[in-house]
């Protein structure tokens, strides 16, 4: 399907893989977009100021980029830059047409109803899109799917009046007569209320005076504030909604000057915020700042989730602002007419933003429209890059499976430098414009949004699952029965019934099996492995002692809910997985305490201490926090061993007290990522060997599975 995309601060028209319907959400084939003219047009020069100019992102991001050079090292913050200043975004958040997949959960929808969409994150400038339900209203009959496609910036404009509260007979000002004041006007003038408009240019006081403005305010015609005075009767307004964007703070100082004692003043746009005290205390104003659409807006429980609000509690959300902005199109209370100015196909989007982009009068209003192809028949997602077959001989084709950021700043970096041993046959993602343009900066032969073309297909050799946690066990299994070598992203699963799955695979499987490694990497570390060899030479069992200074994650972060399965499972498994490696041994006991705290701030799964006792005899506490300061070191191991102490520190120095010259450093973190892939490759191309035994990637899951029991009871 074709996307307009902005990279590197030019705009591309370029076919991607359609998304896959999901639970939740319903697959739409687009009629026509509306272009946001502000928003877009900023969004393209945000990314020309970032193509000029690399040091953009981190002058930007300084504090960002600071903290992931302590943690992460300069090699992983380089690839991320990098990758940030390469990568396409799309554009557009306001978009019509019909339905044409519907997921699970969704009952009140169904194939081919006519429908308007809203988000930045799904309702974009694309031939299919796949939005939540709770960003998707029907179209009423009769309205045209090219008015019903403004649907978000009408919803805009709504919820600005909604904070404003106005009742019947009321004065008002909208200051700014872009697209946003024109609707503003119009439903304030369905409201009953008298409207005043102004902006600095007169033809949109004109357009907007013809749609039922009761008066301009004209700035040739003197002070803008003493006009308001006057056709209020000296009174000054009882609100003023500001929808226009600038940079200047003189805008909500006029704002506040127009309005009456105890009157309102409603900011929509984007305007400077330096206040004046003396503008608003004598007169005891109130001042609201309207959120986009309405309640439910960046609200992910809401959005993505599907859960609504209450109407008795929250009686007007985004998506019932939607429709009622849709409904006052179908009734005629809001005319689009002369408000639409431009209709471009969307093959022709590069050439429209030069258009919009350049010196001169914007337009108001402009469509993308679409050619309708029906809803029947398949939908290739396969998108090829290559047109010339590589000499793949002796290298494994892999394929990569979601492009998030850690995927791109270390996976596939590192996969590139082995391209002796791999060869990047695929790169899966949940968007099509990533999928494409990860698949072509890192050479992909094709990209794709449905994970069973790498399945089918036969020049696919191993998968690398870089999802989400939630998603591995079910992909890892799916894999493993295509009879793909599996390199999965920790944890490997989340709950113990799949984690049995994998095993049952591997113990009803007959002949040969496929590879599996869970991305436990520290174990690959020089680090650990420096570790292993030094108590390879001592008798007896061990004490050892892991601090991981986890730091702080917000309670509504992804970690913490069902697509994370928690710290516990997601990241303290790393830590057992070191024990089990160091040692060898079966584990024999474990215990687990985790603190109560007197705020919901912190949760007891993010706070916890575990003690494992080993087949062997050795002991090995984990202590696990966010409570401390992320300026002191993240991670700190102490191994007890026959006469010596091994200490090392966040994976950058080792010291050993006991031994002569056993002590390194490194400038960097070695964590052991490139290792692992490297482990990997030879597992898989020569040795057979797993790098990390079944038993081995079960007990360390078996671990999480106990500890979580233990700290949540």
């Amino acid at each position: 399907m074709k996307q307009v995309l902005v990279k590197n601060g030019a705009i591309h028209v370029e076919d991607v893989s359609p998304p896959l319907v999901e639970p939740g959400t319903v697959l739409v084939r687009v009629d026509h977009s509306c272009i946001s003219i502000g928003t877009e047009l900023a969004s393209l020069k945000s990314s020309q100021s970032a193509s000029l100019s690399g040091a953009a992102l981190t002058v930007n991001n300084l504090k960002k980029v600071v903290r992931y050079i302590r943690t992460r090292g300069i090699g992983y913050t380089k690839n991320l830059v990098k990758t940030a200043l390469s990568t396409s975004s799309p554009l557009g958040y306001s978009a019509a047409g019909v339905v044409m997949e519907v997921g699970e959960g969704v009952d009140d929808l169904r194939v081919g109803d006519r429908v308007a969409c809203a988000g930045a994150q799904c309702a974009n400038h694309a031939e299919i899109i796949r939005v939540p339900r709770n960003l998707t209203v029907p179209v009423p009959t009769g309205l045209s799917l090219a008015e019903a496609s403004t649907v978000t910036l009408g919803s805009i404009a709504l919820q600005g009046i909604r904070r404003a509260s106005p009742s019947l007979g009321e004065s008002f000002v909208v200051i700014g007569l872009g697209v946003l004041g024109q609707i503003t006007t119009q439903i304030l003038k369905a409201n009953g209320c008298q409207v005043y408009g102004t902006d600095t240019e007169p033809e949109r006081i004109k357009i907007a005076e013809a749609h039922g403005l009761d008066q301009g305010i004209h700035e040739e015609r003197g002070d803008i504030v003493e006009q308001v005075m006057k056709a209020t009767a000296g009174l000054g307004a009882d609100g003023v909604i500001v929808t226009a964007a600038t940079p200047s703070d003189s805008v909500i100082s006029t704002a506040f000057k127009m309005c009456r004692r105890k009157g309102r003043v409603v900011l929509v746009g984007d305007v400077g915020l330096k206040l004046n005290r003396a503008d608003f205390y004598a007169k005891e104003l109130d001042f609201f700042i309207s959120t986009s659409y309405g309640p439910g807006r960046y609200d992910n429980i809401y959005e993505e989730q599907g859960v609504d609000y209450p109407v008795a509690y929250v009686r007007w959300t985004e998506n019932r602002n939607m429709i009622e902005y849709l409904r006052l199109l179908a009734d005629g209370r809001v005319v689009l007419k002369d408000l639409i100015e431009h209709v471009w196909p969307v093959e022709q989007a590069t050439s429209a933003y030069q258009v919009l982009a350049a010196s001169g009068r914007k337009p108001l209003m402009a469509l993308f429209c679409y050619q309708q192809q029906g809803l029947a028949g398949t939908i290739d997602r396969r998108i090829m890059l290559s047109s010339t077959r590589r000499d793949n001989a002796g290298r494994i084709r892999i394929a990569i499976i979601g492009g998030g950021n850690f995927a791109k700043a270390v996976h596939l970096p590192n996969i590139q430098s082995l391209q002796d041993q791999y060869a990047i046959r695929a790169i899966v993602s949940r968007t099509g414009h990533n999928a494409r343009t990860t698949a072509v900066n890192f050479g992909a032969d094709y990209s794709t949004t449905d994970y069973q073309e790498v399945l089918d297909d036969s020049e696919v050799d191993a998968v690398l699952i870089c999802t989400r946690h939630h998603q591995h066990a079910e992909m890892t299994l799916r894999a493993l029965c295509a009879g793909k070598h599996v390199l999965v992203e920790k944890p490997l699963a989340v709950t113990i019934t799949e984690l049995e799955e994998i095993e049952s695979f591997y113990n009803t499987a007959i002949g040969a099996v496929p590879l599996l490694l869970t991305g436990f990497n520290r174990r690959f570390s020089p680090y650990i492995r420096k570790i292993k060899h030094l108590i390879s030479r001592s008798n007896g069992p061990l004490i050892m002692n892991y601090r991981m200074n986890a730091g702080y994650l917000a309670p509504d972060h992804w970690v913490h809910n069902e697509e994370g399965g928690g710290r516990n499972i997601g990241e303290a498994c790393h830590i057992y997985d070191v024990f089990t490696y160091i040692t060898g041994a079966k584990i024999k006991n474990v215990e687990a305490f985790a603190i109560d705290t007197s705020s919901s701030y912190y949760s007891h799964k993010d706070n916890f201490v575990v003690v494992l006792k080993f087949a062997d005899g050795s002991l090995a506490n984990l202590i696990y926090t966010a409570l401390g300061d992320p300026a002191y070191p993240k991670e700190k191991f102490d191994i007890f061993v026959d006469g010596m102490v091994i200490s090392l520190t966040d994976y950058k120095t080792l010291e050993v007290t006991g031994r002569v010259a056993e002590s390194f450093h490194t400038a960097n973190m070695e964590k052991g990522h490139k290792e692992e892939v490297q482990a990997f490759a030879d597992a898989v191309s020569n040795t057979g060997k797993w790098p990390i035994e079944l038993w081995e990637q079960l007990q360390v899951m078996q671990i999480a599975f106990q500890v979580e029991k233990r700290i949540s009871t």
